[in-house]
């Protein structure tokens, strides 16, 4: 049975909100015009998740910025945004979810995790003592239609907009908030419908990993039972240059877009090219898209998989980055950039059903990007260890 239980620790003062929400902490990169324009606002969550002195920046908040949340709660947190498809919305809720060991099925993982990120996340949990950014989690549960009721049922606890001057998907994105008290009838109800169905581990397998590594008797979690994934490209340069191995590969003129199914598109040199994946197999991982551009590309390129999370090779952005991404090409900052087609819900899921009796069958890193993100700083929770 999964099992989840309402959060305790801080909540924002309504009015500091909007100044103290960040993005997660894995989607500011150094030394970009999002830390600078976080880094700036003295409120803000970045100061504790990568700021310098953390423990400093956590007392200020407490004195200027933060509530404690003593009753244990749920948070329904809703999500909408606009489009050019028209407008979007997305509705879930914030827990404390049990943390056990993948063997018992109860939070199913599809990807593999990086050591040193475990490690950068369990150093600053042990010197907090909170839990600051949520675990993304999909449920087969049917929770929305109680979530839904509770959002039309009462105005909000929180209704913040927040102001990244555009420089990340959540700027301009609307959040709202209502309090769930745990033994409330609607707490209770919430906790019976999701221990229906196994969690999976959407987006922050690092987040979870180290929640495990620590002993935590729970993890903060975002749950939710629809999601939209998008796909995850990356700029590479090569030990060898793409045009030394241009003529070689299968190419044919397009535009910088996202491709169909089992085709890349890679940028160069101001040009779209089209690249048809030749071989497709039938395995849940090795059939996906990054893993044909792994075994397509990267040897002609010259790279192994020990190099990609190596930053002289491979950088990572969202799909909604490709003229970004096009721009670090044109600065010379690395020599090429490869869109892929977004993953299905579905394709995650059948990874992470058949990792259920091998767990060496785990999707590929950097291959799902959920979109939009959840923001940092909704609450904070206090999390306790393992009896």
């Amino acid at each position: 049975m999964t099992c989840i239980n309402g959060l305790t620790g801080h909540l924002p003062r309504r009015e500091r909100a909007n100044a103290l929400v960040a993005p997660p902490y894995d989607v500011i990169k150094p030394g970009t015009p999002l830390e600078t324009l976080l880094k700036a606002r003295a409120g803000n969550l970045w100061h504790v998740t990568l700021g310098p002195d953390p423990l400093k920046a956590l007392a200020e908040l407490t004195a200027s910025t933060l509530l404690p949340l003593d009753r244990p709660s749920f948070l329904v947190y809703e999500q909408t945004w606009s489009t050019a498809q028209g407008p979007q919305r997305r509705i879930g809720v914030f827990t404390a979810t049990e943390v056990t060991d993948y063997a018992r099925g109860e939070v199913i993982r599809h990807e593999k995790t990086f050591d040193d990120k475990v490690q950068g996340r369990l150093a600053l949990t042990r010197l907090t003592g909170l839990t600051l950014e949520p675990v993304f989690l999909l449920t087969r549960a049917p929770i929305t239609p109680l979530l839904e009721r509770i959002a039309v049922s009462r105005a909000p606890d929180y209704d913040l907009t927040p102001d990244f001057a555009g420089l990340n998907d959540l700027h301009g994105l609307r959040s709202r908030v209502w309090l769930l008290p745990e033994d409330g009838s609607e707490g209770v109800e919430l906790r019976a419908l999701v221990a229906q169905q196994p969690l999976y581990i959407a987006d922050g397998h690092h987040r979870y990993h180290a929640a495990l590594k620590n002993g935590q008797s729970h993890c903060l979690a975002y749950v939710v039972e629809r999601a939209a994934i998008q796909a995850y490209n990356r700029v590479i340069t090569g030990v060898k240059r793409f045009a030394e191995i241009k003529a070689s590969l299968p190419l044919t003129p397009s535009t910088w877009a996202t491709p169909a199914k089992h085709h890349a598109r890679i940028w160069h040199q101001g040009q779209a090219w089209d690249l048809a994946f030749r071989d497709v197999p039938a395995d849940v991982v090795g059939r996906l898209d990054c893993s044909c551009l792994e075994r397509e590309l990267y040897p002609q390129l010259g790279l192994t998989h020990a190099m990609i999370k190596d930053p002289a090779h491979f950088d990572y952005y969202a799909e909604w980055e490709l003229p970004k991404m096009a721009e670090v090409v044109a600065r010379g900052d690395y020599d090429l950039a490869v869109a892929l087609h977004p993953v299905s819900i579905d394709e995650l899921m059948a990874v992470a059903d058949a990792g259920r009796s091998d767990s060496s069958i785990v999707m590929p890193e950097k291959s799902t990007f959920f979109a939009p993100k959840i923001l940092s700083g909704l609450v904070l929770y206090r999390h306790r260890q393992r009896a």
